[in-house]
């Protein structure tokens, strides 16, 4: 299974293996990682799943759709150039190692 790691706004990172098919978002969710909200359940309405992909491992993501760019725009912590909506990133194999930033806030 791929690892997917979620690092706190403190710095603490918590790595979890993530079934391939499975969202980032629902990773967190599965496994009581805090500070994804996931409002609306994985249905890109609320933006409250955002994340900043790190640096190191962004190129590995396809670019963000017009719906997910479009949501983005409305998220409780600024919007950065690595911001994602986590239920918009499906695990795939190629995503072994993904690390991804929680923000301040989600609502």
């Amino acid at each position: 299974m791929p690892e997917i790691t979620y690092v706190a706004v403190d710095g603490t990172a918590r790595s979890i293996d993530v079934p391939v098919g499975t969202t980032v978002m629902r990773g967190a969710v599965f496994n009581d990682i805090d500070g994804i909200v996931a409002q609306c359940a994985g249905n890109a309405q609320c933006a409250t799943c955002h994340v900043y992909v790190d640096d190191t491992t962004i190129d590995r993501l396809d670019p963000a759709r017009p719906d997910e760019d479009d949501l983005l725009d409305f998220t409780a912590s600024p919007r950065r150039p690595s911001s994602r909506l986590s239920c918009r990133l499906t695990v795939t194999a190629a995503l072994d190692g993904l690390i991804v930033h929680l923000p301040e806030r989600q609502k």
